[in-house]
């Protein structure tokens, strides 16, 4: 068994808060130690393990450039391979970058079910991010592209009026509703005070989603607190029964809340295509009827709806009879991948 020693040069850059030209970086077994007095960048430090996956095969004499990708500025840098280092003499401080940002993870509630292998896999995925007192992190009403996780300082999510609905802190995440959802983002999240977070896009959050099943599990149990939270008022009207707008409920955020509210009952929509019927039993999707579509595929084609009203009324009905048609959040996750690819 080896590991890699290895020069990183800034060979260029853009405003760049931290390096300048000619910079090296040195990375020794599995330590990344800058220049002589300047800290190890966080963003770099993670494009470069990125790069260290994606160039597991290189030969020693390869040299691979990159750009790293910023933050107020950005730099190009040289990966350099030097040559091979034993097992036995490669470097274990613990300020290796890596190790540092694994075991900080590994802390946090999202990945306590996950290996040190697994989470490392994931931090090749992760960017970092900072926000002064008082900056808004995300915005009501714009689409959800990012999961954060918080590593310092404390966010605030809020509500129409500006209500408080919660503040989160160190190891907590905020930004999956809109994600699951495809929907736009249903809260603004403004940072409280001086904050560092961790953020992933989309498109390798769905990935990681399907790879890693107890993240699914994890995040489908913060839905549950998190709108139980949110929604008591919406509950208690659920009871008796419920009218709408979907301009003001989406179809995605509807069905989430009658599964989480193990609701029985139907759901009738009159669309711009016409009228629609879902089915539900303890929450679960039973059977369901639009645009000459049926249970699944009307399922996919009703999350795509944006205009329209709809009406709950609660109870056992025939057509709550039966097997589900499959578990709600992987029928979620389904129909959401289909409208980011446009079927």
């Amino acid at each position: 068994m080896s590991s890699s020693e290895a020069t990183i040069e800034i060979i260029g850059g853009d405003s760049c808060p931290l390096y300048k030209l000619g910079d090296e970086l040195k990375l020794t077994g599995k330590a990344l130690l800058p220049s002589h007095g300047k800290p190890t960048c966080l963003i770099l430090a993670g494009d470069i393990m990125a790069l260290l996956i994606k160039q597991e095969g290189m030969s020693v004499d390869d040299k691979t450039i990159s750009d790293c990708s910023g933050c107020t500025g950005l730099i190009r840098f040289e990966y350099k391979k030097v040559k091979e280092l034993p097992e036995t003499e490669s470097d274990g401080r613990h300020d290796n970058y890596i190790g540092a940002v694994v075991n900080l993870l590994g802390s946090f509630s999202i990945f306590k079910t996950l290996n040190e292998e697994e989470i490392k896999h994931i931090v090749s995925f992760l960017r970092l991010d900072r926000f002064s007192k008082g900056s808004v992190v995300l915005k009501k009403g714009e689409p959800g592209k990012k999961l954060f996780i918080i590593i310092s300082g404390k966010v605030e999510v809020l509500g129409d009026g500006d209500v408080s609905i919660a503040v989160l802190g160190k190891g907590e995440v905020f930004g999956e509703m809109s994600l699951l959802s495809g929907d736009p983002v249903g809260a603004t999240v403004k940072a409280v005070e001086s904050s560092k977070v961790l953020y992933l896009n989309g498109e390798y959050f769905r990935k990681l989603l399907n790879k890693f099943p107890s993240l699914q599990i994890y995040l489908a149990r913060l839905l549950v607190r998190r709108l139980a939270r949110t929604n008591v008022i919406r509950s208690e009207e659920l009871s008796s029964g419920m009218i709408g707008k979907l301009s003001d409920m989406p179809p995605s955020g509807l069905f989430q809340t009658l599964n989480l509210n193990q609701k029985t009952g139907m759901l009738t929509l009159e669309l711009p295509k016409g009228s629609a019927k879902v089915f539900f039993r303890e929450g679960e999707l039973i059977r369901a009827s639009y645009n000459k579509r049926r249970d699944r595929e009307a399922f996919f084609e009703l999350l795509k709806e944006k205009e329209g009203r709809f009406k709950f009324t609660p109870g056992v009905s025939s057509k709550a009879k039966g097997p589900a048609m499959g578990e709600f959040m992987g029928l979620l996750m389904e129909g959401v991948r289909r409208i980011d690819e446009g079927l």
